[in-house]
């Protein structure tokens, strides 16, 4: 596991290749098996491969989502807020799941915040892709997981970079 963390980068430039049945069908199981609170499974998923929906999703929000044009796939990830309170956390780990899956697997992928971003139109991002995919209101939607072949270059982070500041030992930093 930590070798595919060491890996990971965010991927914004895919090949021209749709993803193979078997990657999705292991990155399928992998979600559904993700963890959730009290086992309540609040989240769901919708896998995107047609390109005009892929295209119309990258309009979600002007900045940050233009690239899942040229994604061959894409992974909406939402949650049902009447299953559970922690809903937000549940599709967040579904997220990160996908994306470590992915990584396993030789795929890229980036992770494209939706939840409390806006549209170009002044409605939110949210409302504008429950609209577009005809989902219920009380189905909120984390992330669209954008997936693919890597068309660029992985540069990892080095192990020098690391912000070993960030953690502390017993205690919130040394008074």
């Amino acid at each position: 596991m930590i070798n595919i963390l060491r890996n990971r980068k965010s991927v914004r430039h895919f090949e021209n290749k749709p993803v193979s049945p078997e990657h999705i069908e292991i990155i399928k199981e992998a979600i559904l098996r993700s963890p959730s609170s009290k086992n309540r499974t609040p989240w769901e998923f919708i896998i995107i491969d047609d390109r005009n929906l892929l295209t119309k999703l990258a309009t979600a929000k002007p900045h940050g989502a233009a690239f899942l044009a040229n994604a061959p796939l894409g992974i909406l990830v939402c949650g049902d807020d009447n299953q559970s309170d922690v809903w937000i956390e549940d599709c967040s780990i579904a997220s990160i799941i996908a994306q470590l899956t992915a990584e396993s697997l030789g795929l890229g992928s980036c992770w494209i915040q939706i939840r409390n971003r806006m549209h170009e139109s002044g409605q939110t991002s949210e409302a504008y892709i429950q609209q577009l995919l005809h989902i219920p209101r009380n189905v909120k939607i984390e992330s669209i997981i954008a997936l693919g072949y890597p068309d660029e270059e992985n540069t990892k982070t080095p192990d020098k970079e690391l912000k070993n500041s960030k953690i502390f030992i017993n205690r919130y930093k040394s008074v």
